[in-house]
């Protein structure tokens, strides 16, 4: 066994103007390596949070732990244990004789919480830091990150046979995780031809990169490709939110160069009842058809949701080219939602099923206010507006960087699929300010995905404030394959602290050596240009 040369440390953090107390009272790690200084894990962001209590009349309840400890117990886990608090500081007098507990192995996958009686943990002695091995450590600093390129390996020498044969040569580009991925070489082959004084052949690696903001006063992006465009759209702050609004351009870089082209496709029409939040328009193909997926509201504020499908072999940004839009029903023909509002719909296939994912919220403003949730149900790709299911609650935030300084927010939900994995993320926290933050949703593809037993939910964020430099408040995002191939995360966020004008951003999707998508790699981590030199061989 390997000599317990570190040590692992649980605390929790003072609460201030720019880490409030939904943050603060979680529970953060940090450890020291060989008894060198003390180093926070996951950038000293929280990384287990209390759950917040469902209320008898569906509101929550907001809890916050304190008096973290920590523990090696007999059957190889390491236990966590936490007395929970209110959210004020003030304890949870129902049980002041019992704690949280979670176990892990990895410090990256933790049972979910427990209340147990803290009687029951004393056999283990807890305290705040017990000693561990370094490649636990090693293991847990990999995965919160930051994760960055360490190595790029291009073919130094080699035989070829003419001068397209270079092609066949990639690049393994090598993370400080483990991960690998590979890149095509684009080679400098113009008027090179094979010959006795031919020694080398230049070339360079390109990664598409975007620089933050890319456009101000726009939530809710969603980058589009359809014969041959690309598309824009979003909620248009600029505009308060009135209106739905198309750029087109040949390639992506053009839809944000300066002298684009909004086109209005659905404007404010009091007759047809759209007046108000026009809200996160997305793109979707929906068996073989083209539909957007967006909410909006009549002369009575309340969002609800709705789609309008495009006509054959019309052009995107011509608003006559689009069919009215339909309110989305429940699958016995009434409405999604009566006295409460639905908004942020998206739509994936996975297997054989197509399904519709939005955000639901009762009681806005008021002492009901059951906070958003995200809903899942099924549909038809033939009559996509109509659900074939009962909707399927998939979360509601219950942790505190979902529900934290009475943002109560899930919502945002957008799914992409990889090596039979559907990943869906949502936002939480304020939607315009520097707490928003995507949470993560999981699953098997092949799955029934209305049985929420089949999902896993990330217990922090997978993008937060400190993820990123210069970046605040990051959330409700979407995804695209860009002209590389490569997936894309397209998002919203804040250039500062406390700024509230939300701002457009673009960066690549990392997978870690396990798959799992790494959404928190700037630039500056990631591929820049680089050059390579292939030497050929005699």
């Amino acid at each position: 066994m390997e000599k317990l040369n570190s040590r692992l440390y649980v605390y929790t953090r003072a609460t201030d103007e720019y880490y409030p107390a939904g943050l603060a009272n979680s529970i953060h790690f940090s450890f020291a390596l060989d008894s060198n200084e003390k180093q926070c894990l996951n950038r000293n962001y929280g990384i287990l949070f209390a759950k917040a209590i469902v209320l008898d009349d569906n509101t929550l309840l907001p809890l916050g732990v304190r008096n973290p400890q920590i523990f090696v117990m007999n059957d190889g886990y390491i236990g966590i244990s936490a007395e929970r608090i209110l959210e004020s500081g003030e304890a949870y007098k129902p049980e002041e004789n019992k704690v949280l507990f979670w176990k892990t192995k990895d410090l990256i996958d933790f049972t979910e919480e427990e209340l147990i009686e803290k009687a029951a943990l004393s056999q283990y002695n807890p305290s705040e830091s017990i000693e561990v091995e370094d490649t636990l450590i090693l293991d847990a600093q990999n995965y919160y990150g930051p994760i960055t390129l360490i190595e790029t390996v291009s073919p130094y020498a080699a035989i070829v046979k003419s001068i397209d044969s270079v092609d066949q040569f990639d690049a393994t580009l090598k993370y400080s995780d483990g991960s690998e991925r590979k890149k095509k070489i684009i080679w400098e082959k113009d008027g090179i031809t094979l010959s006795e004084n031919l020694t080398e052949v230049k070339g360079h690696i390109h990664q598409q990169s975007f620089k933050f903001p890319l456009s101000k006063g726009y939530g809710d992006p969603v980058i589009f490709h359809w014969e041959n465009k690309w598309y824009f759209i979003s909620t248009n702050d600029n505009l308060n939110d009135i209106g739905i609004y198309v750029r087109e351009s040949d390639d992506i870089d053009g839809l944000f160069k300066e002298g684009y082209e909004e086109h209005l496709i659905l404007g404010f029409d009091a007759d047809r009842g759209f007046e108000q939040t026009f809200w996160a328009p997305e793109f979707h193909v929906i068996g073989g058809e083209l539909y957007i997926l967006f909410a909006v509201s009549g002369h009575q504020w309340g969002p609800q949701s709705h789609m309008m499908k495009l006509k054959p072999g019309e052009p995107i940004i011509d608003a006559d080219s689009w069919e009215d839009p339909v309110r989305v029903v429940r699958k016995d023909g009434t409405p999604l939602a009566v006295g409460a509002i639905t908004l942020d719909m998206t739509y994936f296939k996975a297997g054989e099923k197509s399904y519709v994912s939005w955000s639901y919220r009762e009681g806005i403003g008021t002492h009901k206010d059951t906070g958003s949730m995200v809903f899942i149900a099924t549909i038809d790709e033939n009559e996509p507006w109509r659900l074939t299911s009962d909707p399927v609650l998939l979360t509601r935030p219950l942790y505190g960087w979902e529900n934290v300084s009475g943002t109560i927010n899930n919502e945002g939900p957008y799914a992409f699929i990889r090596e039979g994995k559907v990943f869906l993320t949502y936002s939480g926290g304020a939607a315009n300010g520097f707490t928003y933050v995507l949470g993560l949703l999981s699953a098997d593809a092949d799955k029934d995905l209305l049985d929420i037993s089949n999902w896993t939910k990330s217990k922090n964020p997978v993008l937060d404030f400190y993820s990123v430099k210069g970046e605040y408040g990051c959330g409700h995002n979407s995804f695209f394959v860009n002209e590389d191939g490569e997936l894309m995360i397209a998002y919203h966020g804040e250039t500062d602290i406390n700024s509230h004008l939300r701002c457009d951003g673009i960066r690549r999707v990392h997978f870690r050596k396990d798959n799992t998508p790494y959404f928190k790699m700037s630039q500056d981590e990631d591929l820049t240009d680089t050059d390579v030199i292939i030497r050929l061989k005699k």
